[in-house]
């Protein structure tokens, strides 16, 4: 029987599909079986797994049920909503599957707080920014913010990653939602580098090229050691494996690391930014 093989990480699609049949066969599973689980054909099923159809919310609801993994933080109903609103770059939906179950992240971030660490009221005021644009609707923005919750969610497990976050100054001068908003969103970070699981640094405008990043930069340790690395450019998201790719990044980001200043005076500059002191 012929058997088409996807990439993953040619599409958000093909992800869903190559990430279906992966967890179907790891449960010793054929389609038939999984139909009968699901109240879905099995050729619809082939169709998802093949990228020849895209699934519905109902067919990701149900084969979350299915399989057994409705309510966690790595559903294929959350991986669904991302393809339908088109908020992740291709490499990515695969990407953050990885991340809620890695052992320690590492993000590197200009411009923008990383999703990870913003408030509700930091992650509404960007979205209520791209209905203004028209580029979504209100409904979509606000499936965006619930969804990022609940990728934030899915860290604060029993054991929890190590997360290493590196800011560049713009992250935290940038002014995102008004005062109040910010204000808050400077707070969290304090509160964020408070915890026993993570680091928190800022990369000063002085670094100048000192600073080997100029975009966001993901790098996940997994439980088997492996390192996952995801980087964007303006239109197109990467998603990493090889060691020749994935070693340099790691070793500058350690070299980040050791350039930028401490946590403690880290923080006392977003103390200062959110003070209002210079």
């Amino acid at each position: 029987m012929n058997r088409k093989e996807l990439d993953p990480e040619s599409s958000p699609q093909a992800a869903f599909g190559a990430r279906l049949r992966s967890s179907r066969e790891a449960h010793g599973w054929k389609q038939d079986e999984l139909s009968t689980r699901t109240g879905i054909s099995s050729g619809h099923i082939s169709g998802v797994e093949t990228g020849r159809k895209m699934p519905s919310l109902r067919f990701a609801k149900a084969a979350d049920v299915a399989l057994g993994i409705a309510g966690t933080g790595d559903t294929f109903e959350r991986q669904w909503h991302e393809m339908q609103h088109g908020s992740l770059l291709e490499g990515f939906p695969e990407y953050v599957g990885h991340e809620g179950r890695a052992a320690e992240v590492r993000l590197f971030e200009s411009g923008l707080i990383p999703g990870l660490l913003q408030t509700p009221e930091y992650a509404t005021a960007l979205e209520a920014s791209n209905v203004r644009r028209g580029s979504i609707t209100a409904e979509q923005a606000q499936e965006r913010v619930e969804f990022l919750m609940e990728r934030q969610a899915a860290l604060t497990r029993m054991l929890p990653p190590l997360l290493f976050v590196v800011l560049d100054e713009s992250c935290i001068r940038r002014p995102i939602g008004g005062h109040e908003v910010m204000h808050r969103q400077l707070a969290h970070l304090i509160e964020f580098a408070e915890e026993p699981n993570t680091s928190l640094q800022v990369a000063p405008f002085a670094m100048g090229e000192r600073r080997p990043f100029t975009r966001l930069v993901n790098l996940l340790t997994l439980k088997d050691r492996s390192i996952v690395a995801y980087v964007e450019s303006e239109i197109h998201g990467y998603l990493e494996r090889e060691s020749a790719s994935v070693l340099p990044l790691l070793r500058a980001y350690h070299q980040l690391q050791t350039e930028a200043p401490s946590q403690a005076e880290s923080v006392a500059m977003i103390t200062q930014v959110r003070k209002g002191t210079p």
